[in-house]
């Protein structure tokens, strides 16, 4: 049976094109949909300029306690971590010279008291002589010159003791001077407090003004602020600081206690400190301060509730006006309560999900609820 033509063209073309079919590309699927989440739209706003410095925590009151004489360390009854109360015995210095000096400081005293008493007797005898003589010279059974010696002899014996007691206090003040060098062996605590420091070992030889223990007094702590040179009029004594102290997770308001009027040259930064509570915080710990100054700039801010991290990076679920979900890289700055501000990542009329995070998907649509937009 033959058949025309045409009608084998039409079979040819209609059996290439089925076996092509199963080779072709599909169509794309559609993006999954995801209902639930709160929107808010973002408004600029005006928003007072802030400067943001950071700092170091330091105690408000602490010791270094130093040598005061050479010697040796032969005693220490102190660590870093330890708590101690003032005037408590930290360590103890062998130091010889100092105690063979004090030992003959106190000879030198017995010595000078012997030299009184002498000089005392001499002189109780110059006394009685010179009042005989005295009877003998008004009787005119004596020479002037008899009687001017024996005056004399009186004089010099008072004189001797007037020495002899200007040597006695000297050399009583020779030897506390010597006592007070021989308790610079013992080494003292000036305060209470913990120390953070042991700068001396067991057996080592020390030098006066050579550091040996530092001590920080617990009972407050202040955050000292690096302030450029260029914002000195904007921050004073009393200016409200809002802090930040990551280490402890501490977040406060804070105000100004001291500003120190010299400037660092190398940094060209000044200090201001602001007295930090004492729940957990110590010295050297890393801070953050915020301080709003007089001028105000356009800003963003959104609910804390709307950022989230991944990894090093924040971002929030911002939806277009095609109501797709997208993740949005943002800068953030300060926070006010629970509002925090987005330095950079959203501008005005964006919209961004406040609430569902965890159902929010990147590339999704929000489909919308019956009554209107979310």
């Amino acid at each position: 049976m033959r058949y025309p033509q045409q009608v084998v063209l039409l079979l040819v073309t209609t059996l290439t094109l089925s076996g092509c079919s199963d080779t072709g590309v599909q169509a794309p699927s559609a993006p999954p949909v995801v209902t639930g989440l709160t929107l808010t739209t973002i408004t600029v706003q005006e928003l007072p300029e802030t400067l943001d410095v950071v700092g170091t925590v330091r105690a408000r009151t602490s010791a270094l306690v130093s040598a005061r004489i050479p010697g040796t360390v032969s005693l220490l009854q102190a660590r870093e971590g330890d708590r101690v109360r003032k005037g408590q015995l930290l360590g103890q210095l062998d130091s010889h010279e100092n105690v063979a000096y004090a030992t003959g400081a106190v000879a030198a005293i017995d010595e000078a008291k012997r030299g009184l008493e002498e000089a005392q007797a001499r002189q109780k005898l110059a006394d009685a002589t010179f009042s005989r003589f005295k009877v003998l010279y008004d009787e005119q059974a004596l020479t002037r010159q008899e009687f001017d010696t024996r005056q004399t002899e009186r004089d010099l014996a008072r004189q001797a003791v007037a020495r002899a007691e200007a040597r006695l206090r000297q050399t009583q003040e020779a030897a506390r001077a010597a006592g007070t060098m021989a308790d610079f062996t013992r080494i003292i605590a000036p305060i209470s407090g913990i120390i953070v420091a042991k700068q001396a070992d067991l057996g080592a030889t020390v030098f006066p003004g050579q550091p040996l223990f530092t001590i920080e007094d617990e009972a407050g702590y202040q955050l000292e602020l690096a302030i450029p040179e260029s914002h000195l009029r904007s921050v004073k004594t009393g200016t409200a600081v809002q802090i930040a102290i990551d280490a402890v997770g501490s977040s406060f308001t804070g105000r100004i206690s001291e500003v120190v009027p010299a400037s660092d040259p190398g940094s060209r930064t000044f200090l201001a400190k602001v007295p930090t509570p004492g729940h957990g915080i110590r010295s050297g710990m890393f801070g953050r301060g915020s301080i709003a100054l007089d001028s105000r700039v356009k800003g963003v801010k959104v609910p804390k509730s709307a950022v989230f991290e991944r990894g090093a990076l924040t971002a929030v679920w911002a939806v277009g006006g095609d109501d797709m979900v997208r993740m949005r890289l943002v800068k953030t700055g300060r926070v006010t309560g629970d509002q925090i501000e987005i330095l950079s990542g959203l501008q005005d009329g964006d919209r961004v999900v406040t609430a569902g995070l965890d159902k929010a998907v990147d590339g999704a649509r929000l489909q919308q609820p019956a009554g209107g937009k979310p």
